[in-house]
């Protein structure tokens, strides 16, 4: 238990690293009081340009992509109890978001945390993450990774016609006891649920970080 709250709390301070506002200063600017007043690599690019907006995404990336991978190496190398690994993943996932959206050293005025939700997906479901980032590029609407993953994960939670043996999960190891073969199938549906959840989170982070910005 120990090791699972330090797991969230350096994932937090991980995604609490206010990138998008330090290259702001480095530019001479304070990216709060520009364009729309946000902090991620949307409102850099579009005030400062490709040249700072495109290291600004990496980094956000990053840190929820090193967050969850980082999170799940230490659970296979501390093998805490009946904790699994993913769970790790995902506790590092969420963590990471919320620290993104509402970082310390800014009074909790942080970024949407679109960058840092892709980073943490893909590091737990990189085929489920890639798919979403292909439909967000066609459509260019952020929250449709969200609506459609929770969409889909819900589906084949739910969905008793399907055998539990033919639902597809790319992720990491093993979670509540479910096995994962080389194809990537679940033979238990908690991991599903589990990231399911996760989703359901991150998005709800991601719209109250929204709307702090417009109050």
């Amino acid at each position: 238990m120990l090791t699972l709250a330090a797991i969230a709390i350096v994932s937090y301070l991980l995604g609490s690293i206010p990138a998008g506002y330090l290259v702001g200063r480095m530019a001479g600017i304070d990216i709060r009081k520009v364009g729309s007043g946000n902090i991620g690599a949307t409102n850099v690019t579009r005030v400062l340009g490709k040249r700072y907006g495109y290291p600004v995404f990496a980094v956000d990336f990053l840190k929820g992509l090193a967050a969850v991978i980082l999170s799940i190496l230490i659970a296979k190398h501390t093998q805490p109890g009946w904790f699994s690994p993913d769970l790790f993943g995902i506790t590092a996932a969420v963590s990471s978001v919320i620290g993104h959206s509402f970082p310390v050293w800014l009074r909790f005025n942080g970024g949407k945390g679109v960058a840092t939700s892709a980073g943490a997906l893909f590091g737990l479901m990189p085929l489920a993450a890639l798919v979403g980032a292909l439909i967000w590029f066609v459509t260019f609407k952020a929250l449709v990774i969200i609506g459609l993953i929770i969409a889909g994960y819900f589906y084949f939670l739910f969905d008793t016609s399907v055998p539990v043996e033919s639902h597809y999960i790319s992720g990491y190891g093993t979670i509540g006891g479910g096995r994962v073969n080389n194809l990537g199938l679940m033979q238990d549906r908690t991991l599903g649920f589990g990231a399911g959840l996760a989703i359901a989170i991150v998005g709800a982070v991601m719209i109250a970080s929204d709307k702090q910005k417009k109050t």
